[in-house]
């Protein structure tokens, strides 16, 4: 979809983004304002959320905002209700919030935190549509889309919970879009390696190593991401659901392409647990 085509293409209509703050989900929450929707974004931290609300609003578009965890239930109960008492609708969802946590080998994982991973990467996801479905959508339709990864094909260290609940958000996807149709659209996007702050341990100083490898010679930008996402939603995409949207630079054809050692894997190696930056 070009920029002109996208303008004004979701006039009317309200989205709800989680981890809306920086990286893909702010990047998408900017994509759906320019392309006429309402938009409210949640992330865990008020100041982040403040600064996304007032971006959007100095980019002309009607913004609102709501701070806390989507592991807390309550959370998201007040997130769709604000989104229905500031613009009276629901019609998108965006669920990109997520945690790369218990990060390690998974015979180390802690089981607190690999229920705090399900929690937040698929459970969250659920509640979401389920809250939706029964404030707007059941009746008047709408589009899902959840981020996934390109990782949920296969297999990396130190991953291993981040994959496994995004390989179960992608099942989620899948029955979600069986279920909900006709009138609700259910998608993923699946990303490669993005320049956010939550991959910025894999890229940073490795970044031209990585982008090396892939047959599109470069790392993701969050736009790439958002763009995808956006034309999910759009009546551009409305005879497609249940899909999974690659947008990965040619990570899984990449062998095809003559690439070697995949960086990405060596730079997760690198980075032993209790050694990387907390995200």
């Amino acid at each position: 979809m070009t920029s002109r085509q996208a303008q004004g293409s979701l006039d009317g209509r309200t989205a709800l983004v989680t981890g809306a703050s920086r990286g893909i989900g702010l990047a998408a929450a900017d994509a759906l304002a320019a392309a006429g929707a309402k938009v409210v974004v949640t992330a865990r931290h008020p100041d982040g959320v403040a600064a996304a609300v007032t971006r959007l609003r100095e980019a002309g578009a009607q913004a609102a905002g709501c701070a806390g965890s989507v592991a807390d239930p309550a959370h998201l109960d007040r997130c769709t209700a604000l989104a229905m008492r500031e613009f009276g609708r629901l019609d998108i969802l965006v669920n990109n919030a997520a945690t790369n946590a218990p990060y390690g080998p998974l015979m180390a994982a802690d089981p607190d935190q690999w229920r705090e991973a399900f929690a937040v990467n698929v459970e969250a996801a659920l509640r979401l549509v389920q809250l939706s479905w029964r404030l707007w959508m059941r009746e008047h339709g709408g589009a899902v889309v959840n981020i996934c990864t390109e990782g949920t094909h296969g297999v990396g260290p130190q991953v291993g919970a981040y994959g496994t609940s995004k390989a179960a958000l992608l099942h989620l996807t899948r029955q979600l879009a069986g279920e909900l149709a006709p009138g609700v659209r259910v998608n993923a996007v699946s990303p490669g390696l993005v320049r956010t702050e939550m991959a910025r341990f894999v890229w940073e100083g490795a970044e031209q190593r990585i982008a090396d490898g892939l047959p599109l010679g470069r790392i993701g930008e969050p736009d790439d991401v958002a763009r995808a996402v956006l034309w999910l939603v759009s009546d551009e995409a409305a005879w497609v659901t249940g899909a999974d949207l690659l947008v990965d630079g040619g990570t899984r054809v990449r062998a095809a392409a003559g690439g070697g050692a995949y960086a990405v894997h060596e730079q997760l190696r690198g980075h032993v647990p209790g050694n990387r930056p907390d995200q």
